[in-house]
């Protein structure tokens, strides 16, 4: 069955406070309820392992990414629907971003962060043309919001590039909105450019 949509989520290692388990139960559990395929780094750790079993347990197709180096470390997650090892950290976005239609950045660390500024960066630079959402669960992200607004007001930023960023409180919402606008979208991705 082709899933309807392709997500690929961003999230932490860790598992943060209970409430942030909980948020990635949920999106996983929708994705896969949905129709939908998750595309996320290949873990079984923290966010992402629960997320990623959540999307299984509903229904959902699972693409895991994940480098060698974690594999070794015994952190992937092996019962993925496609678990692909890569060689490095840059072969692991590039295919993650490839196989996505949209992209979400749930709670989680410096490497979350990481990743969502990439994607949100290739879209300002035109090498996608893809949806990117951010989930401000329990107000983990109100700080760096309060940041970024900071950044326009200073002149670092346009107000228009806070816009190609979709944030939501309701994960509900928030994965409805990405996946209709990821079904919607008609231009062509040049990822395989970086």
């Amino acid at each position: 069955m082709t899933p309807s949509f392709s997500l690929c989520v961003f999230c932490g290692s860790r598992f943060g406070e209970p409430v942030f388990i909980e948020t990635a139960r949920t999106v996983g559990r929708w994705i896969g309820e949905h129709g939908g395929q998750l595309v996320y780094g290949g873990g079984n750790n923290g966010l992402m392992g629960v997320m990623a079993e959540a999307t299984l347990t509903a229904g959902g197709r699972v693409v895991g990414v994940i480098p060698h180096a974690l594999v070794e470390k015994e952190w992937a997650k092996l019962d993925c629907t496609e678990l692909h090892v890569v060689d490095t950290m840059h072969d692991r976005k590039r295919l993650m971003g490839e196989r996505a239609d949209a992209f979400l950045a749930l709670p989680g660390g410096i490497g979350t962060l990481e990743e969502f500024f990439e994607v949100w960066t290739w879209r300002q630079l035109g090498y996608h043309d893809k949806p990117i959402g951010l989930l401000d669960a329990d107000g983990y992200y109100a700080d760096l919001l309060a940041f970024l607004r900071t950044s326009v007001s200073r002149g670092f930023m346009s107000a228009s590039l806070m816009d190609l960023v979709r944030v939501h409180t309701d994960a509900g919402e928030l994965l409805a909105e990405l996946a209709a606008a990821a079904r919607a979208s008609v231009l062509p991705s040049v990822l395989t450019q970086i």
